[in-house]
């Protein structure tokens, strides 16, 4: 039986864990991919404070791993597949572990959302990306076409042209919804050009993406644009299908939260970028990560 059980291992989820195991409760904290979540596919984080010249999104990641096991956080690479809550019990199955814990804190987090457009499944890997860090390398003196407009579009993109020869950014307005800073550094960088009111509607390829069907969405002119590769960046959608129904969710799957970042279900939380109103930072998912641990604890407390 643990005290504390969390279900993702992104700064939100970390931080928790660093919470409450400091606070002496027996804590087992579950991430499926690597340390850090998303944010260790970033390639540098310039927003986090006490870091002025910035850090690598895999090397906080792994600061915060280590910091959360120093106190006794335990840590298993493995998704959690279902929840349930009998009494005040709540049973947790990973594979073939079931676990039970007094309380439970979810930082599941949310993923890159796909177009749902023709030759996007088939292409993914093989010149569709949705992490420029993970495959920016293989596109080296390519040209690519980056789908977005937002800071993930951005930075990415800024991130991309170390490797590519040029870049197009793909956006369906004709402004960006980036911060200043990342439009001033996009529109000053030689390497990327902009196509507006445009959306991607098709990628082709035989075995490996060759070329796009793009839309203009004023004049609803369509044309062909070859390209080596497209990354896709056009929002989130949350990691929520394995507990639905478990606990109250807005129109779109994210985690409906009270003042505490409980649930609907006494004992469970929820905090980062799976709880609806997150602000999707990486310092407000750890201040939500602390703030969420605390709960769990004051929680405990009054089962005693």
């Amino acid at each position: 039986m643990y005290d504390v059980i969390i279900a993702g291992g992104g700064g939100a989820g970390l931080t928790a864990a660093l919470y409450t195991s400091r606070a002496m409760l027996k804590t087992l904290l579950f991430e499926k991919l690597i340390p850090g979540g998303q944010i260790a596919t970033t390639d540098m984080v310039e927003n986090y404070p006490g870091f002025p010249e910035g850090i690598m999104g895999a090397e906080i990641s792994s600061r915060m791993e280590a910091q959360a096991r120093k106190y006794g956080t335990e840590i298993q690479y493995a998704p959690v597949e279902t929840i349930e809550k009998t009494g005040s019990e709540i049973m947790i199955k990973s594979g073939a572990n079931r676990l039970t814990t007094k309380s439970l804190i979810i930082a599941v987090g949310a993923s890159f959302k796909m177009l749902g457009i023709p030759g996007e499944k088939e292409l993914t890997g093989k010149g569709v990306s949705y992490c420029a860090t993970c495959d920016g390398a293989f596109f080296k003196n390519k040209e690519i076409v980056v789908v977005g407009g937002g800071d993930s579009a951005l930075q990415e993109g800024i991130f991309l042209t170390r490797f590519v020869k040029k870049l197009t950014i793909l956006h369906r307005r004709d402004k960006l919804r980036g911060s200043p800073i990342l439009q001033s550094r996009a529109k000053k960088n030689p390497k990327i050009e902009f196509l507006w009111d445009t959306i991607l509607t098709k990628i082709e390829g035989t075995g490996k993406v060759e070329r796009i069907q793009i839309k203009n969405v004023k004049t609803s002119q369509e044309r062909f644009f070859d390209t080596n590769g497209v990354f896709i960046f056009v929002g989130h959608e949350p990691n929520t299908k394995f507990i639905q129904g478990l606990v109250q969710m807005d129109e779109k799957g994210y985690i409906i939260t009270r003042e505490n970042l409980g649930t609907s279900v006494p004992g469970i939380f929820a905090c980062g970028e799976v709880r609806a109103g997150s602000t999707r930072q990486l310092v407000s998912a750890c201040g939500e990560g602390c703030e969420a641990a605390l709960a769990a604890q004051a929680y405990l407390e009054n089962l005693e």
